[in-house]
C-alpha cells in the first residue's frame, strides 16, 4: 500500500539529505514536489492544498532554512501533518450503556460492505464479544446467502429473512429485537450497496438508521476509489450521521489517495482497514503508524501485535531452547514457517520494518515460501531431523516429490546447514548463547 507515494517521498528526502542548509526558495521547491507526489497518489486536491499549507506553516515556524539538518526537520513536519490528515489517533467503537451496540454498515455497490461486516463480527468475537449479523442487503442477488456463508466461517449467527421481502427496515427491526432477546452484545447491520446518486436507496438507508438508532454508522470505502472518495463521503454524510470509516482493499492500493482524503473530508475517523481477503484481515486503523509506513519508517508496533497473535508462547519458549542448543531441524523450520504465514504475506510483514518497504525480496520470498514448504514436506521424518542423511538420490526424490529441481533442494539444504553452523558457533554451552566479541546471552534472554 502507498508504494507510489512512499517511493516519491523517499526520493525527495534522499535528495534533501545531501544538502546543507535550505533557503526559502528551495523549501518552496520541496513543497511543490510533495504536492505533485500527493496528486499522483490520487489524493483529493482539497486535501493536498490543506496539507501543503499545513506543512508550509510548520516549516516556517521551525525555521527550516536555518537548520543544519533540513531533511530530518521536513520529514518530522511531514509526518506530523500526515498524522493530522489521517485523523490524529486510533478511535475505537463507541461503547453503549445497554447492549446490543448497533453498528450500521453503509457504502457503495462493490465496496466490500458484506465482507467488511463479517470481518468486523469476527474481530469482535475474537475480543470476547457476542455479535449478531443482520442481512439487510435485500437488493443484490445472493447477498443474504453470502453473509450467511461468511457468518458460518466466522462462527457468528446471522439474522435473515428469506421470504423475499424488500422491507429493509422490517428486517433490521426484527434483528434488533432478536439481538436484545438473546443477549447479543453487538448487532452489525449489513445494508444494500447503493450509488451515491441513487436517492431512493439513500432514503432507505436513512430509514434503517432511524429504525435501529445505531451507536455507529460506518462508511465502507474501497481504497482504490481515489479522488471520487470525496464525492462518496459527502453524499453519505448528507443522508446519515456517519461516525467513522472502514477502508477496504488497502493492501492492494499502491497509491492510497482515498485513505488520505477520507478522514479529512468526512472529519470522521478511519476506524478499521481491510488488509487482505481473510476474515481475520481487518485491523484497527492507527494514523500515526500509517504515517510512519508512508514515510518508510515502518510500523513496529503493528508487527509486534501480529507476532503476539501468531506465535504460541509455549512453542516460542521451546524454540528458544532449541536455538540455544543449536538443535534446530527442518521440522522446526517448517513449524516456524506456519507461524510466520499467520502474520500475513511476507512482503507485508517486511514493510512494517523501518526501511523494509525498499527490500526487493518481499514479493519473491512470498513466491518462494510454498516451494520451501513443499520441499520440507517431501522429506521423510528422519531427513527433516537429520539433514546429513539427504544424499544425492534422496535429493532427487525430494525434488520430484515437491515439483522443484535438485538445484532448489541443494540450495535450501546448504542454506539450512549454514544457519545451523552459525547457531553452533554462537552456542557457548551450559545454556548460554555466545555473541560476537565474546559476549554471552544468559538463560532466559536479555
Amino acid at each position: 500500500m502507498f508504494d507510489s507515494l512512499s517511493g516519491r517521498l523517499d526520493d525527495i528526502f534522499t535528495r534533501l539529505r545531501s544538502r546543507g542548509r535550505l533557503d526559502e526558495k528551495q523549501v518552496d521547491e520541496v513543497l511543490r514536489e510533495i504536492r505533485l507526489a500527493l496528486l499522483e497518489a490520487d489524493v483529493s486536491l482539497k486535501v493536498v492544498k490543506a496539507f501543503v499549507t499545513d506543512v508550509r506553516e510548520r516549516a516556517a515556524g521551525a525555521e527550516i532554512h536555518k537548520s543544519l539538518t533540513p531533511a530530518q526537520q521536513i520529514i518530522k513536519i511531514v509526518n506530523l501533518a500526515l498524522v493530522d490528515v489521517l485523523g490524529e489517533k486510533n478511535v475505537g467503537l463507541r461503547p453503549v450503556d445497554m447492549p446490543p451496540r448497533v453498528i450500521l454498515i453503509a457504502g457503495l455497490q462493490g465496496s466490500g460492505k458484506t465482507t467488511a461486516s463479517a470481518k468486523l463480527a469476527a474481530l469482535l468475537k475474537k475480543q470476547g464479544r457476542k455479535p449478531l449479523l443482520a442481512a439487510c442487503d435485500l437488493r443484490r442477488p445472493a447477498a443474504i446467502r453470502q453473509l450467511q456463508l461468511l457468518g458460518e466461517q466466522a462462527g457468528v449467527e446471522v439474522s435473515a429473512d428469506v421470504s423475499g421481502t424488500n422491507d429493509a427496515v422490517a428486517v433490521a427491526t426484527a434483528a434488533l429485537k432478536h439481538a436484545r432477546d438473546e443477549g447479543f452484545t453487538d448487532l452489525i447491520v449489513d445494508t444494500a450497496g447503493r450509488m451515491h446518486v441513487d436517492h431512493e436507496l439513500m432514503a432507505e438507508l436513512g430509514a434503517v438508521e432511524k429504525a435501529v438508532d445505531p451507536a455507529e454508522t460506518l462508511l465502507v470505502c474501497d481504497a482504490m476509489t481515489g479522488q471520487d472518495a470525496v464525492n462518496v463521503a459527502e453524499s453519505f454524510l448528507a443522508e446519515v450521521d456517519l461516525t467513522g470509516v472502514i477502508l477496504t482493499k488497502l493492501d492492494g492500493d499502491a497509491r492510497g489517495g482515498a485513505a488520505l482524503s477520507m478522514a479529512y473530508v468526512t472529519q470522521r475517523p478511519i476506524k478499521f482497514a481491510g488488509v487482505g481477503e481473510k476474515l481475520t484481515d481487518l485491523e484497527p486503523f492507527h494514523p500515526d503508524r500509517m504515517a510512519s509506513r508512508i514515510l518508510g519508517m515502518g510500523d513496529v508496533m503493528t508487527l509486534i501485535e501480529k507476532a503476539e497473535g501468531a506465535f504460541d508462547e509455549a512453542e516460542a519458549i521451546k524454540m528458544q531452547e532449541k536455538l540455544r542448543k543449536a538443535d534446530f531441524t527442518f521440522e522446526d523450520f517448517l513449524s516456524q514457517l506456519q507461524q510466520i504465514k499467520k502474520m500475513g504475506p511476507l512482503s507485508q510483514v517486511l514493510s512494517m520494518l523501518p526501511g523494509g518497504a525498499k527490500l526487493p525480496a518481499g514479493d519473491d520470498m512470498d513466491a518462494q515460501l510454498p516451494k520451501v514448504e513443499a520441499m520440507i514436506r517431501s522429506m521423510t521424518p528422519d531427513e527433516r531431523n537429520d539433514p546429513k542423511l539427504i544424499n544425492g538420490s534422496r535429493r532427487r526424490r525430494i525434488a520430484t516429490g515437491s515439483g522443484t529441481s535438485v538445484q532448489d533442494v541443494n540450495k535450501i539444504v546448504k542454506q539450512f546447514d549454514q544457519v545451523r553452523k552459525m547457531m553452533r558457533s554462537m552456542s557457548g554451552g551450559k545454556g548460554k548463547m555466545r555473541l560476537p566479541g565474546g559476549m554471552k546471552l544468559p538463560p532466559g534472554g536479555m
